[in-house]
């Protein structure tokens, strides 16, 4: 009897914060809505701590609650969700929690590849950010299957930053620049005595490297610049995450530790970006 009440009060609660979380949305939603919202996905371990957990469990919880802000986002029509998973610094933690990231990070993927899954029920595209050379190999290849597999989703998209830095992404983008103005600049030299038109100020002009050369080269170059970028645990740093990207958007630090950051703390989010809306327009328009 006991256990009937129990289950049928669990039921009714899921109902009411299904149905507030609808209500909310609808009202959030004849506001402005970000396009993209990034999150660093801070206090992982520190919650492992708190809660007594196995050292790494931190991480577990963290994917949940990666999940349930995807759903959100999917909800309201946000397009692009970037999460920063995996850090190159990251690398320089012990062994034995690294290789617990690598093996927690390939079993997830997995997952995702073997059964219908949320990003499959929402028609989320996932796309794996970084220096993707730096991972394992079962990782590497298990991360290109699940672009393949959701390839096909055009709802919105996931970008998932592993073995990500930003200094590490504007150094690529500017080396492949140079090594692609090299290229041009060669095979101009080739056509040039073919072509009276090519002219030495059209070479010159056409040896800068310009902005749009490195930014079509970053890492996040699939994506438009964050509007929302989201970290949790008070913590106002980026880290070396989106450096190039982040001029112009809102940064929201919830005290909350992330694998217990919920529906409240994410509406906030967006609230504040629709109070701060028109200034943030003002702003790149100036820019």
């Amino acid at each position: 009897m006991l256990n009937t009440i129990d289950g049928l009060a669990r039921r009714l609660v899921g109902s009411s914060f299904f149905y507030m979380s609808k209500f909310l949305f609808r009202i959030l939603c004849v506001g402005p809505m970000p396009n993209h919202i990034a999150f660093i996905l801070d206090g992982n371990r520190r919650y492992a701590k708190q809660q007594n957990m196995a050292e790494g469990s931190g991480h577990r919880a963290g994917f949940l609650a990666v999940i349930s802000m995807l759903k959100y986002c999917s909800e309201l029509g946000v397009k692009y969700i970037t999460i920063y998973a995996f850090s190159i610094d990251n690398f320089k933690r012990s062994p034995e929690e690294v290789q617990y990231l690598m093996d927690l990070m390939l079993e997830k993927i997995e997952g995702l590849l073997k059964q219908e899954s949320v990003f499959n029920e929402y028609g989320v595209r996932i796309h794996f950010i970084g220096n993707l050379q730096l991972l394992d190999e079962p990782v590497r290849v298990a991360a290109e299957k699940a672009m393949q597999a959701t390839a096909n989703n055009t709802n919105s998209n996931l970008l998932i930053c592993v073995a990500y830095s930003s200094t590490d992404e504007i150094l690529h983008a500017a080396q492949a620049s140079c090594q692609g103005k090299w290229n041009e600049i060669q095979e101009l030299n080739t056509t040039r005595s073919q072509n009276a038109e090519i002219t030495e100020e059209k070479l010159e002009l056409d040896h800068v490297i310009k902005l749009v050369d490195i930014e079509r080269h970053t890492y996040m170059r699939l994506a438009p610049d964050p509007d929302i970028l989201i970290r949790t645990s008070g913590e106002t740093r980026l880290s070396n995450f989106l450096l190039w990207q982040s001029t112009n958007c809102l940064l929201y630090s919830p005290k909350v530790l992330f694998p217990d950051i919920g529906l409240r703390h994410f509406v906030w989010g967006l609230l504040n970006f629709q109070r701060q809306y028109p200034h943030l327009q003002k702003r790149k328009k100036e820019l």
